[in-house]
């Protein structure tokens, strides 16, 4: 899954994603391709569920 799919789901910007990634808790890349790095979908939705409920307390 690329941040476009990321962004998709999470109804952010592609940019937003990138910056999202650079935090120590988002999952690491599987692979670094020509068009950008590509996360396991199975980890991407287990940090979506975390990162929604940590953003609905504040």
């Amino acid at each position: 899954m690329g941040a476009r799919e990321i962004a998709d789901r999470m109804g952010l910007s592609r940019q937003r994603v990138q910056q999202l990634a650079e935090r120590p808790d988002f999952p690491a890349p599987v692979a670094l391709l020509r068009m950008g790095r590509v996360w396991r979908t199975t980890e991407i939705e287990s940090w979506l569920r975390i990162y929604r409920d940590f953003e609905e307390r504040k």
